[in-house]
């Protein structure tokens, strides 16, 4: 998929202004069939403080990542150490090596919203192409499991970089090589950048010569991963890969086999997972600019979680933090029993898609706007027989996209509650925008998506209504689309999002994304 941009507050260009939530205390009682906007509705308050402001953005300046000083990398390897896991921030938090400085929060935001369209163009394009009939190999074989463990590894915001939405550290090879991975929910393959390149972008981190690892393996022509590519060729017994993005960026070489090494949970220095199906690729192209390549952790036959035995392979988590925190608030994508959180997670089934197999699709049952249910036709958030529509949740989309008619209802029922705020000129795709300068708070109604099973999304304020310039502009992060619904990583962020695919589901609970 096209690598998005995300950067609603960077603190390098942030206004003046800092947003602290304050929920409402409301009266309780049952979700209300609407009126629209009832009388009494249930609000959020964004507490706008102009007495703290970000350090100034001219003051910040790119650094180059070096990966063997980076404080995620362990140098000691240790097998058979529990949970792993991989570090998160964004990247504009203010210990970011990928923050850059040379643009303004609008300029970012508007490359945001044009890399995220085509993000969304991609994904509708595949579901159509499957759709419409091209499948891939007919092949249900999977290559054997690597041991069971737990297991972790860092993941730092990329969309400073024109690559994707967040990072993950991760190590590859005998010696083991830190690089930096794009984070994707949204595809398969794992891949990198190789050496020799017949064409390679630039990257943070060294190029990998698979040359140099004892441990790197070509894989046949008839191996069981090799037969379950989408795109794949062979040369003299020598498996081939190409991945196509909807941008027209592409990765295509070897597909081989190699340790990969991620942080131990328990502190225990790096768990090594061998025998990982990888893409060695000596052409690529596209926006993948600083990222040594892609992890792909969709639910495909050759996704990361996929390699992992399926006593912890088939559960992973993440939590995408706020977009000022700092490295100290970061949070980690976490394999294994550890993903899933002792209490407080509400789970709904996932939906199949028999034809798409990449993609992960929930089952949403509506939409609440200040507490009341709004009258969205059933058909908006329905998989039908031939694999059209339905929702996906989707780490790499920024905004998320609701069927017309839902966001519809969602724009008008937002405006009908905001009717004493000052509406302004659209922004981009954002059609509901608001000039809030000169208040000291504003309220806001709640925004609530419906999941089955009980598994409702809250969203805090920040989550809907985000700042796009230094003036005090502020718009509502959803648009419309005549395609499948995404739910992006905007409303995601300050909730820890579990994928349990041994049970098929994908669950959410709210988190200091620590």
């Amino acid at each position: 998929m096209t690598r998005m941009r995300c950067t609603w507050e960077g603190p390098g260009c942030a206004s003046p202004i800092l947003l602290v939530l304050i929920l409402v205390n409301v009266a309780a009682g049952e979700l209300q069939q609407p009126s629209l906007i009832a009388d009494i509705i249930q609000r959020n308050t964004l507490q706008l403080d102009i007495g703290r402001r970000a350090t100034p953005m001219n003051s910040w300046r790119h650094v180059k990542p070096v990966s063997e000083k980076h404080p995620t990398i362990r140098k000691e390897l240790a097998n058979g150490v529990g949970t792993i896991h991989a570090i998160i921030s964004h990247r504009d938090a203010p210990s970011s090596p990928f923050r850059l400085s040379n643009r303004t929060r609008a300029e970012r935001i508007h490359e945001t919203i044009l890399r995220d369209n085509l993000r969304v163009a991609s994904i509708h394009a595949r579901i159509n192409q499957m759709v419409n009939g091209v499948s891939t190999s007919n092949s249900h074989d999977r290559q054997t499991k690597v041991p069971s463990q737990d297991f972790q590894a860092p993941v730092i915001s990329g969309l400073s970089l024109g690559s994707g939405e967040y990072f993950i550290r991760v190590s590859v090879g005998t010696p083991p090589r830190g690089m930096y991975l794009v984070m994707d929910t949204g595809s398969d393959i794992l891949w990198l950048q190789c050496a020799p390149c017949v064409s390679c972008y630039h990257q943070c981190d060294e190029v990998f010569d698979p040359y140099k690892s004892s441990t790197y393996s070509t894989l046949g022509c008839n191996s069981r991963q090799c037969l379950n590519l989408d795109v794949g060729g062979c040369v003299g017994n020598k498996c081939l890969y190409q991945v196509d993005y909807g941008d027209g960026s592409f990765s295509t070489g070897e597909f081989a086999t190699d340790a990969v090494s991620l942080n131990s949970t328990s502190g225990g220095g790096q768990v090594v997972l061998n025998k990982i199906p990888l893409g060695c690729g000596h052409d690529n192209e596209g926006y993948f600019v600083g990222a040594a390549g892609l992890l792909g952790l969709g639910k495909g036959p050759l996704s990361f979680p996929n390699q992992i035995n399926s006593e912890n392979g088939g559960r992973f988590s993440y939590c995408l933090t706020g977009r000022d925190t700092d490295s100290t608030e970061r949070s980690s994508l976490i394999f294994g029993d550890a993903a899933v959180p002792p209490a407080g997670v509400r789970f709904t089934p996932q939906a199949s898609n028999l034809r798409v197999s990449t993609f992960y699709y929930l089952k949403m049952t509506g939409i609440s706007v200040g507490g009341s249910i709004l009258t969205i036709p059933t058909s908006a958030f329905q998989l039908d027989s031939l694999g059209n529509g339905g929702v996906i949740i989707d780490s790499g989309t920024s905004v998320t996209r609701l069927q017309n008619a839902a966001y519809a209802s969602l724009r008008e029922a937002f405006r009908a509650g905001t009717s004493d705020l000052v509406l302004t000129t659209e922004f981009s795709l954002f059609d509901t925008c608001y000039n809030l300068s000169d208040l000291s708070s504003v309220d806001v109604p709640t925004v609530t998506l419906h999941f089955q099973g009980g598994a409702d999304l809250k969203l805090p304020a920040s989550n809907y209504l985000v700042p796009v310039d230094n003036s005090s502009t502020f718009c509502l992060a959803f648009a419309g689309t005549t395609g499948p619904s995404i739910i992006g990583n905007i409303q995601q962020q300050g909730f820890r999002v579990i994928y349990d695919n041994l049970h098929n589901q994908v669950g959410f609970v709210p988190s200091q994304c620590d």
